[in-house]
């Protein structure tokens, strides 16, 4: 059985890909509850992100996941949607702004793989949550795999200095096991090295980004 705590890759320096595009659409109402459930970051929004975390929600519902960003317990940048829920294979769930320092990773979580095992890994690093129980009974699905996958293909062509992709497990060990056993994480690994360019999305990506870019300009008060 695959152990969660081993789970992580590093990406190449030299072969981020180009014109990712990404199917993610804001959590509908989550935009005042991320800029509050979240902080500035102390590196640049561009230049200090350093890793991608992956967590399991272990919860069913895209809802249930939210509920912890407007309780202010936690939070974190996307969310991929469960395949009984309506936007599975259409879009995942934007749920705060990548410039600012979501609450994913407990404050003294690290680890010596992960940029030199520098605690307050929230400050460098982007957050995804998976909607799945974290059981075996309940699998991820392709599409769930294909779009985390995506969204570190955006992220690798967008942050220049991102190289960690790591599990929660592996952070915290003896706190969290997402996102499992069960998570296929060699065939997530190489969807996101091996996956070919998509021709003809130049300019769908573009128009993404420069809005996400907008999008990001806007200064936050804390």
């Amino acid at each position: 059985m695959p152990d969660p705590r081993t789970y992580q890759f590093n990406l190449p320096s030299n072969s981020a890909p180009t014109n990712v595009k990404l199917d993610e659409e804001w959590y509908p109402g989550i935009i005042p509850y991320a800029i509050s459930a979240s902080t500035r970051r102390t590196v640049d929004a561009i230049t200090g992100i350093r890793a991608i975390v992956i967590h399991a929600t272990a919860g069913a519902s895209s809802e249930g996941a939210v509920s912890v960003i407007k309780s202010r317990s936690a939070s974190f940048h996307w969310l991929v949607p469960d395949e009984n829920e309506a936007a599975h294979a259409k879009n995942v769930w934007a749920t705060c702004h990548e410039a600012r320092r979501a609450w994913h990773v407990r404050n003294t979580a690290s680890h010596p793989d992960v940029y030199f095992g520098e605690q307050g890994v929230n400050d460098y690093s982007l957050g995804i949550e998976i909607v799945n129980m974290v059981a075996s009974s309940d699998r991820y699905s392709d599409w769930q795999v294909a779009a985390t996958a995506q969204i570190v293909r955006y992220c690798w062509e967008k942050y220049p200095n991102l190289k960690y992709i790591v599990s929660h497990a592996k952070l915290d060990p003896t706190r969290r096991t997402d996102p499992g056993a069960h998570f296929p994480w060699d065939k997530f690994r190489e969807t996101v090295l091996d996956s070919p360019e998509s021709p003809g999305e130049a300019m769908v990506a573009g128009l993404a980004r420069n809005a996400r870019e907008i999008r990001e300009q806007v200064i936050f008060d804390d």
